[in-house]
Formats: C-alpha cells, structure tokens, sequence
C-alpha cells in the first residue's frame, strides 16, 4: 500500500476587527480557499487542489487555521493564498486576509511551530505591559507554553488522520 503524502499550512487570518473572527467556521474558509485556487490558477488548480484538501482546525478565537493538502499541490495553494481579501459566512462578508505561518509535513510539527511562534508573540508583548499586573500574566502565559498541555487536543486530529490514511 502506498502511503499519501499531505502537507500541511499554518495560516494566520487577520482581521480589522478582532470579534469579527467569531463568525468564521471552516465550511467558510475551505471555500474561500478553494476560490482563490480557482481563480489564480483556473480549472487545473481547482482540481488539483480540491482532492484530499480540508480545514483540519481552525480557532476562531485567534484565528489560526491548520489546512490539509495533498504534497504535489502545496505550491498552487500557497501562491493563491495572498488573493484572499475577504471570507463569506453566515450571510456577512468578512475582510481579511491569510498570513502563512509555516509549511509542515505533519499536524505535530505545525504544532511545535506554533508554540515557539506563540511564544515570540508573548516576548514581544512583554515590554509593551504598563503594569506589574499585566506582566505577570504575560509571564504565567509564557511558562505555560508547552507541547503537553495542547498535546491532547491534537492527538484526536492526528489518530483520525492516520485513519483516513490507512482506508484509502
């Protein structure tokens, strides 16, 4: 049996409007997604990118999505990513664009990335606190950046993808 290689996209969403981010689910994002495919890369990136491609997480509180992907169609989609200026859900157009954080061959290692990402985020936050208070929020959110503490929300995302791979 052959096994199917994916790739996987850290993507950022940036919105004007932080509550904004609430609205967005993955149905919304996919189809976006796959738009700006379309519309870049015509009806060869469409379909080359509309096999085995799913949102695999998105957090709408920060706005941090996981996109799933076959490996020989990495490339069409990251390039169509900067024509996203604006996600449709639940009837409200949403302006904001996709900032690709990082490329990974697995959930595990986009993971370790966004934890050192997140991590950075808090260092430079930490000079910008007015008040002891606040430091030492930033401080306790700092230290408690590790990969055992979110290692148990992904481990359900990974067992299921291992399944997938192994049916097909």
């Amino acid at each position: 049996m052959v096994r199917l290689k994916t790739r996987y996209l850290l993507c950022e969403v940036n919105v004007s409007d932080r509550s904004q981010l609430l609205l967005l689910d993955d149905r919304a994002i996919m189809v976006a997604v796959k738009a700006a495919v379309a519309r870049t890369h015509g009806d060869y990136g469409a379909a080359m990118c509309s096999i085995r491609f799913c949102v695999k997480y998105l957090n709408a509180h920060t706005g941090i999505v996981f996109l799933r992907f076959p490996k020989r169609c990495y490339k069409l989609l990251w390039s169509a990513l900067p024509f996203i200026t604006s996600i449709e859900t639940r009837g409200q157009k949403i302006p904001c664009f996709l900032n690709c954080l990082h490329v990974g061959g697995t959930i595990r290692t986009c993971q370790k990335f966004l934890i050192r990402y997140n991590t950075q985020q808090l260092h430079r936050m930490l000079p910008k606190c007015k008040s002891e208070e606040e430091k030492r929020q930033v401080r306790k959110a700092i230290l408690s950046c590790s990969l055992t503490e979110s290692k148990e929300a992904f481990e359900e995302d990974s067992e299921s993808e291992e399944e997938e791979e192994e049916e097909e």
